[in-house]
C-alpha cells in the first residue's frame, strides 16, 4: 500500500532548529568526523554517526539541565536536528579523503592543498544534498522505502523521550568509560617517554623467542598482535561474517602467498605491509571490483525503479503538499542549488586535477543518475554501494580519457561521493518523516554539518598525513585508497604492465568474486558459512595485524550475542563506540601535539 501523506504537523511551534541543536551537531559530528577518519585510513571501514551522537546529545543536555546550566530540556526535535548535523559532519570522510584523495597522492606524490581540499568535499558534499530533493518525496513519502538506519535513529529518540530515557543515559556511560580507556591506550602506545623504554624492551631483556616464516620473524609479514581497542571495536561492529572472512584473507595472503612470493624474489625483500600490498592489492581490488558490480547488477530492479521514479518526481507527477502538513524541501532549492554548484565542481575538476571541462560536466551528469541509484540501494538495502558506483565512474572515464590515472580516479570522487551523501540525508529525513519533523530544517542542518565536517577532517588530515610518502605504511594503511588507486593505475596503464603473477591475482580475484557473489545467489540459506566478498578483498589490502585484532572483536561480540541477544546489543555499539572514538580522537590530539613541538 503506498504511504499517505504526512498528518498536521504535531509539533508546530516546538523547537527544531536551534542554535544549540546546530552547534553541539557541528561539535559532535566534527569529533566523530575525525574518529572516522582515523578509522578508515586505518581500516577502510566507516562507521555510524546518527545513533550515537543522539545518544550522546540526549546525556549531555540532560545533565547540563539537572545542574540548571541549561534553562530548557534539549527536545527531541531539536534532537533530531541535531543528529542531521552531526550526521553530515561526521560522514565528511565520504568526500574523498579516506579513498580517492589518498590515492591520488600516492599515484602523483603530491600533497593537496588544504584549501583546495577544504572547498573540494565541501562542494561535492552540498550537491550531494542537492540532489537528494527530488528523490525525497518519491523515495520516502510515497514509496515508504525503510532507510533502516533512519528508522532506527527515530525509534532511538522515541525510546529516548519515552519513559525517562535512563537507557540512553546507561549507554552514554557505557560509551564514556570506554573512551577513556581508548584514549588511555592511545597515549601510552603513541607518546615517546623515558618511562617507557623499559616496558618496550621488555620483549628483548626476557628471550621472547621469535617466530618466524619463511626465515623472517612473523612481524616482516605483519602477523602480530595490534595494540588498539580500535580495531577490537571496530569487528565487534563490522559482524562476525565480514571478520572472520577478513581472517581467512589474512592467513591465506600474509601466512601463505607473501612467503611464498617472497621465497621467489617476486615481492621486495625489506617486506613489511607497504612492499606485500604492492603486489597483494591486484588480487583484493579484482574481488571487490567484480563482486561489487556484480551484486549492483543483481539490483537492476531497483535501479529502474529509482531512476523512472524521480523522473516522475522531476514532472511533478506527485501530488502538492496540502495546507497543514509537515513542510517539504521545495523543488526550486534543487534547480538553484544544481546551477550554482555545478560550475563550482565542473571548475575545482579543472583547476585543482586538471580534468577537461566537457569531462566535469558529464561527472555531473553521471552524478545525477549515481545518486538516484545510492539513494534507491540504501534505501532498500541499508548499504550505499560507494565503491562498485564509484568503479562504474573509473571504467566510464578510463574509456573516455585513456592514460590518465587521475581524471578517472577524481570523477569517480566526485559521483561516489555526491551519492554517498545524498543517501545520508535522505536516511536522515526518513527519521524525520517518522518523527514529523520539518524536511526544510533538516536540510539547513545538513548543509551546517558540511561545513563543520570540513573544518574538522581538513587539519586533521594533513597532521596525520602530511606527505604522500606517509600513506600506504603500517600506520597509514588506507586500504580504501589502496583499491581505488589499483584500479585507476590499471586503466591508466593497462593489464600488460603487470607482473605476470600480478596479472594471474587479477584474474583470479575477479573470477572469484562472481563465483562467492553467484553463491550467495543459489544458497542463500548458507550465506553465513560463504565468505564475503568485500571482507575477502579487504584482507588483501590490511595489514594482518588489523585484521587479527578486528576478528577477536568480532568474535566476542559474536559470542555474547549467542548468549544474550539483549545484553549484546546494549553493550556492544556503546563500548566498541568508545573505544573507536577515545581512542582515535587522543591518536589525533597526539599527532597535533607533536607537530605543534609540544610533545615527540
Amino acid at each position: 500500500m503506498t504511504p499517505t501523506h504526512a498528518a498536521a504537523d504535531p509539533h508546530a511551534g516546538v523547537p527544531q532548529l536551534t542554535v544549540r541543536a546546530i552547534v553541539a551537531g557541528m561539535l559532535l559530528g566534527g569529533l566523530m568526523s575525525l574518529s572516522n577518519l582515523y578509522v578508515a585510513l586505518k581500516t577502510g571501514w566507516s562507521l555510524g554517526v546518527s545513533i550515537t551522537a543522539s545518544i550522546l546529545a540526549f546525556a549531555i543536555f540532560s545533565a547540563l539541565f539537572k545542574l540548571r546550566i541549561v534553562r530548557r530540556a534539549f527536545g527531541m526535535m531539536e534532537n533530531n536536528i541535531m543528529k542531521s548535523t552531526a550526521s553530515a559532519a561526521g560522514y565528511m570522510t565520504g568526500g574523498g579523503t579516506v579513498a580517492a584523495i589518498p590515492a591520488f597522492m600516492m599515484i602523483t606524490g603530491t600533497t593537496m592543498d588544504p584549501w583546495q581540499m577544504f572547498f573540494w568535499i565541501a562542494s561535492i558534499a552540498m550537491m550531494g544534498l542537492v540532489m537528494a530533493i527530488p528523490m525525497k518525496q518519491q523515495m520516502i513519502n510515497l514509496e515508504g522505502l525503510r532507510f533502516p538506519t533512519g528508522i532506527a535513529t527515530a525509534e532511538t529518540l522515541k525510546a529516548l523521550y519515552g519513559e525517562g530515557g535512563s537507557g540512553g543515559e546507561g549507554k552514554a556511560k557505557l560509551l564514556g568509560w570506554a573512551s577513556v580507556a581508548g584514549g588511555v591506550v592511545a597515549f601510552l602506545r603513541d607518546v615517546r617517554a623515558p618511562w617507557k623504554a623499559d616496558w618496550l624492551n621488555l620483549p628483548e631483556k626476557i628471550k621472547i623467542p621469535v617466530l618466524t616464516l619463511a626465515g623472517r620473524p612473523l612481524a616482516d609479514f605483519t602477523l602480530s598482535f595490534e595494540g588498539s581497542l580500535i580495531m577490537l571495536g571496530a569487528g565487534a561492529i563490522m559482524g562476525f561474517r565480514a571478520a572472520w572472512s577478513m581472517l581467512l584473507g589474512a592467513f591465506i595472503n600474509f601466512g601463505i602467498l607473501a612467503p611464498m612470493l617472497y621465497t621467489r624474489g617476486i615481492i621486495d625483500p625489506k617486506l613489511g605491509y607497504k612492499h606485500i600490498v604492492a603486489w597483494s592489492v591486484w588480487f583484493g581490488s579484482a574481488i571487490m571490483l567484480t563482486s561489487g558490480l556484480l551484486s549492483f547488477a543483481f539490483q537492476w530492479e531497483s535501479v529502474l525503479r529509482a531512476v523512472k521514479s524521480v523522473g516522475a518526481s522531476l514532472l511533478g507527477r506527485h501530488e502538492a503538499q496540502k495546507e497543514g502538513e509537515v513542510p517539504e524541501v521545495p523543488m526550486l532549492w534543487f534547480i538553484v542549488g544544481m546551477a550554482v554548484l555545478s560550475p563550482i565542481v565542473v571548475y575545482l575538476e579543472w583547476f585543482i586535477f586538471g580534468i577537461k571541462v566537457w569531462m566535469g560536466a558529464i561527472s555531473i551528469l553521471l552524478s545525477f543518475f549515481i545518486a538516484i541509484v545510492a539513494c534507491r540501494v540504501t534505501g532498500e538495502t541499508d548499504t550505499t554501494p560507494t565503491g562498485a558506483l564509484g568503479k562504474i565512474t573509473q571504467i566510464t572515464f578510463g574509456a573516455l580519457d585513456p592514460g590518465n590515472a587521475v581524471t578517472n580516479l577524481m570523477t569517480a570522487n566526485v559521483t561516489g561521493g555526491i551519492g554517498l551523501h545524498s543517501a545520508d540525508l535522505l536516511t536522515d529525513l526518513k527519521s524525520g518523516w517518522i518523527l514529523k519533523a520539518d524536511a526544510r530544517k533538516q536540510f539547513w542542518a545538513q548543509f551546517f554539518g558540511v561545513v563543520a565536517g570540513s573544518c574538522f577532517v581538513v587539519p586533521a588530515y594533513r597532521l596525520l598525513i602530511p606527505n604522500a610518502e606517509a600513506l600506504g605504511s603500517e600506520q597509514w594503511p588506507a586500504p580504501g585508497a589502496q583499491t581505488w588507486k589499483g584500479v585507476a593505475e590499471l586503466l591508466a596503464k593497462g593489464f600488460h604492465t603487470l607482473h605476470p603473477t600480478a596479472q594471474w591475482a587479477l584474474v583470479v580475484g575477479g573470477v572469484l568474486g562472481i563465483v562467492l557473489v553467484l553463491l550467495e545467489k543459489a544458497f542463500p540459506k548458507a550465506r553465513p558459512y560463504i565468505p564475503s566478498a568485500a571482507g575477502l578483498g579487504l584482507a588483501f589490502t590490511t595489514p594482518a595485524n588489523n585484521t587479527i585484532a578486528m576478528f577477536l572483536g568480532a568474535l566476542v561480540a559474536w559470542r555474547m550475542e549467542k548468549r544474550d541477544p539483549k545484553t549484546a546489543d546494549d553493550l556492544v555499539v556503546p563500548i566498541s563506540s568508545g573505544f573507536i572514538a577515545g581512542e582515535s580522537l587522543v591518536g589525533v590530539l597526539i599527532a597535533a601535539l607533536i607537530v605543534f613541538g609540544v610533545l615527540r
